[in-house]
């Protein structure tokens, strides 16, 4: 299976009736197993263009596509910066939603939610509530959610931007010991290079308004250990060569306000 995104474009209506575009002439492809970043400038489009790959917002002109899924509409699973969790259901209830909805057996929910439940690490938290949890707890929870529909494709939006660094770097950590074990083709919004160069395959650049592929960086890196020492000078070559490409529109959007 591979994810085309296919010469898409998005333009909004404007103030004054005059059309804004926010992405152009976007086209790259995630293959299976592969984890992909969106990095740029504030204003870039990377959430939009995430919207658009999720089926949550339709392009101006092109199209996204699932090569080899012909048969069957694709299963995603979204983690939003939002964590959108229900504040009346527990952590459980939560994790089990698109299986309720998708009218599995009681039986088979259990089985699911408990699997994943157990790869976040939020065993014996199953019957607490959201406002129970710290920020780090309820987006593993939301992570778990998005998990337990078991994607073909998993989408996340800035998912720990607004955790403290500390928590946010253990995250980092735990996302790639479930993407080990999951091994989801993945699309990761973040505004946050460092974290782009350690979980990705590949980090897609992009320009200020309207948002068009700068450059596609293959992260030549083993997947796990990426921040030891022996790898440090060619892990921050990667992050120095991204800053460098959206430096300028970051500034620019900077004296604009964002």
């Amino acid at each position: 299976m591979k994810i085309v995104i296919d010469d898409v474009e998005k333009t909004f209506k404007g103030s004054k009736k005059s059309d804004v575009t926010a992405l152009k002439n976007i086209n790259f492809a995630i293959r299976e197993e592969e984890f992909v970043a969106l990095v740029g400038p504030s204003g870039c489009g990377k959430s939009t263009l995430l919207n658009i790959v999720g089926g949550l917002m339709s392009p101006t002109n092109g199209e996204v596509y699932f090569e080899g899924m012909e048969k069957k509409r694709p299963n995603l699973g979204i983690v939003f910066q939002e964590i959108a969790l229900f504040p009346w259901r527990t952590v459980y209830e939560n994790v089990i939603y698109g299986l309720q909805e998708q009218k599995f057996s009681n039986q088979k929910q259990k089985e699911i939610g408990d699997y994943y439940i157990d790869m976040v690490g939020l065993n014996g938290f199953e019957n607490a509530l959201p406002k129970q949890l710290s920020g780090g707890m309820k987006q593993r929870a939301g992570i778990a959610r998005a998990l337990a529909i078991e994607p073909d494709l998993l989408l996340m939006d800035e998912p720990f931007s607004a955790l403290d660094e500390q928590t946010r770097t253990l995250m980092q950590e735990e996302l790639l010991t479930i993407w080990n074990r999951t091994k989801l083709s993945t699309l990761y919004v973040t505004h946050n290079i460092q974290e782009a160069v350690y979980l990705a395959d590949r980090v897609i650049v992009l320009s200020r308004h309207p948002g068009q592929i700068k450059r596609i960086i293959d992260i030549d890196l083993p997947k796990v250990g990426r921040k030891a020492e022996k790898y440090r000078t060619q892990f921050e070559e990667y992050a120095d060569q991204i800053w460098q490409l959206i430096r300028h529109d970051a500034a620019v959007a900077l004296k604009e306000g964002g």
